[in-house]
């Protein structure tokens, strides 16, 4: 996801999130708001860098890879 896409995704301004990118600010609760809002099966992962995919909490990592195995016929779902 390009940042445009992302910021549109979230309602998170470009330049705050240019901002974040290249450390000048940390991000805010609102905008860790807007983007678990937006995001919420990566909720824990952008908070405590953890994943429990039995309850949904997954990484982009981990959406990817699922992908790909659909994608490539060797899901097991």
């Amino acid at each position: 996801m390009g940042r445009q896409a992302f910021c549109d995704a979230t309602g998170v301004p470009k330049q705050t999130l240019i901002n974040v990118e290249n450390g000048r600010n940390e991000p805010s609760f609102k905008v860790m708001r807007k983007v678990t809002q937006a995001f919420p099966q990566y909720t824990m992962w952008l908070m405590n860098d953890q994943v429990i995919e039995e309850a949904g909490q997954i990484s982009p990592e981990i959406e990817q890879a699922r992908k790909t195995l659909k994608q490539t016929g060797t899901d097991t779902d």
